[in-house]
């Protein structure tokens, strides 16, 4: 079985085409569901952390920098880190005006209070179980006081997205975490949850169908879940 960074390696210039595969099924795209979680995240940073123009961001496992192409323009300053070097390859062709840099799935390659929102998207099913934490932990490490790090991951309770992640070959040894368990080891972590929802109820993008969405989402059969956690302030100071 090869590692994850040969896995993703392998993958780097197919790998539109592999998730877009794993969900024809539901007569979705793969675009829908990324600016989905773009839009989402630039809402979680205006409702928590103030204009996300002024804002630093690191997408931490950024891949081929899907995400990032709906967050470059819309952000300050943009970084994405990855543990297999061709994506990233990928993504600064994609993403000129990103920041992006190799690392090795521990330690992030960033001082502390690095940047004032840490991100990752659809990644913590990809590390091994008894390291959420010390993924939690790095994350946190590089995000300001005050700031947020925000986890996006599939809901195991959606049976369709069930079936999309046995039909991708990279999510082969996927382990899925529920909502609640995600938040609950984010606060393990000290981190205050100021947001848990559930998103991509439906593959279609309408403002209307936006709407309904932004209604439902507390309840638990999107296809996916996020849970943003601030970085405690210590002693009450930024």
């Amino acid at each position: 079985m090869p590692s994850e960074p040969q896995l993703f390696d392998a993958h780097s210039e197919s790998y539109r085409d592999d998730v877009e595969s794993s969900i024809r099924f539901a007569r979705g795209s793969l675009d829908h569901f990324t600016r989905l979680k773009a839009d989402h995240l630039i809402r979680i940073c205006e409702a928590h952390c103030g204009n996300p123009g002024d804002l630093s961001a690191l997408d931490v496992g950024c891949g081929t920098g899907e995400t990032d192409r709906y967050l470059v323009e819309r952000v300050g300053e943009l970084f994405g880190a990855d543990v297999a070097a061709k994506p990233l390859d990928v993504a600064r062709v994609r993403n000129p005006n990103a920041n992006y840099v190799l690392y090795d799935g521990v330690s992030l390659p960033f001082h502390d209070s690095a940047v004032d929102v840490a991100f990752a998207i659809c990644v913590v099913h990809h590390v091994p179980q008894g390291r959420w934490n010390a993924f939690l932990t790095e994350m946190s490490r590089v995000t300001k006081p005050g700031g947020l790090v925000v986890i996006f991951e599939h809901n195991p309770l959606n049976p369709l997205t069930r079936h999309a992640v046995s039909n991708c070959e990279f999510d082969e040894d996927a382990v899925l975490l529920r909502r609640r368990e995600l938040a609950n080891l984010m606060r393990t972590e000290g981190l205050e949850i100021v947001e848990e929802s559930f998103i991509a109820f439906t593959p279609w993008g309408s403002p209307r169908v936006r709407q309904l969405e932004r209604w439902v989402r507390h309840l638990p059969f999107g296809a996916q879940h996020v849970v943003a956690g601030r970085v405690p302030v210590i002693g009450g100071q930024l």
